[in-house]
């Protein structure tokens, strides 16, 4: 991790869970990481932790809502004044609903595709243009998946979302022919987790708290921190060495 000390990542949705760890490790390492969600507050209360504990990066809060791109445009031209462009993207945020495909609300469809396949494939496109801008030829982009993006779970509430996650496989696979097409170092990869135990399972089930409960209960889950190690593991890759897919499960998990 040493070459990417005094560097900037863009980390999304890194007010909680699994966003909030990536960014508190890229700031440990020395990095300069913007984290962006629509709560700001929490990551100025991240940001504010790090100082504490003298860690030798620094982290940007900045509040922006993924799902309305002149909100991204206008973060990507702040990182450009304030910090020149990123080197590293972390497409992180992403959410799910529970609107099956029989009888779920549309708007909650087109909300989960602008989060997780447009806010997402926004941030790749202008994370690969400031780094062709100013000539970057060892940036990386990681897209954080989920073990949906593989396979189809039997449960309704999921579905709609596990569509979401299959595209961003599909995005991730044909960001690196581009990349490669486009002669460039740049590397592309996809960290897909299974139960993670986070904010997640609450905000799908808001209505039923206790079945986030029950699935966290379910199993021994993984936790943050082993997303944020496999990040570390990508991003501390040889230069010659292309991390595809990583598939991080419970050891109890099923599907």
């Amino acid at each position: 991790m040493d070459r990417w000390k005094g560097r900037v990542a863009l980390v999304t949705g890194a007010s909680v869970g699994i966003g909030a760890a990536i960014a508190k490790s890229l700031v440990q390492h020395g990095m300069k990481v913007v984290g962006c969600a629509r709560n700001v507050k929490q990551i100025e209360n991240l940001a504010a932790e790090c100082v504490r504990s003298g860690f030798s990066g620094t982290l940007f809060p900045y509040k922006c809502d993924l799902s309305v791109e002149d909100e991204v445009l206008s973060m990507f031209s702040w990182i450009k004044v304030q910090h020149q462009g990123i080197d590293v993207c972390i497409n992180n945020a992403g959410l799910a609903l529970p609107e099956p495909l029989l009888s779920g609300k549309t708007s909650g469809w087109r909300t989960m595709m602008d989060v997780n396949v447009i806010g997402l494939s926004v941030c790749t496109r202008e994370a690969y243009q400031s780094m062709k801008e100013r000539k970057v030829d060892d940036g990386h982009i990681i897209n954080i998946n989920s073990i949906c993006g593989h396979r189809v779970i039997n449960n309704a509430d999921a579905h709609f979302y596990t569509a979401s996650k299959y595209a961003v496989t599909a995005l991730t696979e044909g960001l690196r022919q581009e990349l490669r097409e486009a002669k460039t170092h740049i590397r592309a990869t996809c960290i897909s987790p299974g139960l993670v135990e986070t904010e997640f399972a609450y905000r799908l089930f808001s209505e039923s708290p206790e079945k986030a409960v029950a699935t966290y209960k379910s199993v021994k889950c993984l936790q943050a921190a082993d997303i944020t190690n496999a990040v570390g593991y990508v991003l501390s890759a040889p230069p010659h060495v292309q991390i595809g897919d990583i598939e991080i499960m419970p050891v109890e998990q099923l599907m």
